[in-house]
């Protein structure tokens, strides 16, 4: 039986390409991925998922321990280091990720689906509080890539952000227009259209 392909995750891409630079322990790992703003795009909110990605390229032979040492501050650490087939593995990875769009299924879109729930003056207060989250974030966005900038650091550094930025800003003016529409009268429905159109034919 031939073995699966090591799964990819943003998470254990993450893990591979840090240690390409050096070898880490957990902690470390997390610790570059919050200096270097990478949980904009990876979770490490919880420790767990991340020894679990690490146990996962491990058992995968993507990484190897290094060394197991102990100092009075900390409990024992693991310090691992990429194999060379970690190193091929992440640049599949890579190519993949960047070349091929993938189908995701986020929180956002599927309660857009679901949208004939509520009411026009419902949805345009609920999309109002998400415009107003929206335009928080691209702020915080926008400063974070003018920090970046101020530190002398090349852009290949925050093409995430840049990217985070241009996606969340893009989103905003797409809710704000819905919301302009809802308040509007443009945007609308009744019961006894949705009534309709759930009492039509069924397909087989």
């Amino acid at each position: 039986m031939t073995p699966s392909a090591p799964r990819s995750s943003p998470l254990a891409l993450t893990v591979l390409a840090l240690l390409h630079y050096q070898p880490l322990h957990p902690y470390g790992i997390q610790r570059l991925v919050k200096e270097w703003g990478k949980e904009q795009v990876v979770n490490v909110r919880q420790r767990a998922s991340l020894y679990r990605t690490i146990e996962r390229l491990h058992g995968d032979g993507l990484i190897a321990v290094r060394e197991t040492g102990r100092d009075q501050q900390y409990p024992e650490r693991t310090v691992y280091e990429v194999t060379d087939a970690g190193r091929e593995t992440a640049r599949v990875w890579m190519e993949e990720m960047l070349s091929a769009p993938k189908q995701e299924f986020p929180e956002f879109p599927a309660a857009l689906s679901n949208l004939l729930l509520l009411t026009p003056e419902e949805m345009a207060d609920v999309l109002e509080r998400r415009a107003e989250a929206l335009a928080k974030e691209v702020g915080g966005l926008e400063a974070a890539m003018a920090a970046e900038a101020d530190q002398g650091l090349p852009r290949i550094t925050r093409l995430e952000t840049e990217y985070l930025r241009a996606v969340t800003a893009a989103e905003l003016e797409w809710v704000r227009a819905v919301v302009e529409d809802l308040r509007a009268g443009a945007l609308s429905w009744t019961k006894e259209q949705l009534d309709a159109l759930a009492s039509g034919p069924v397909q087989q």
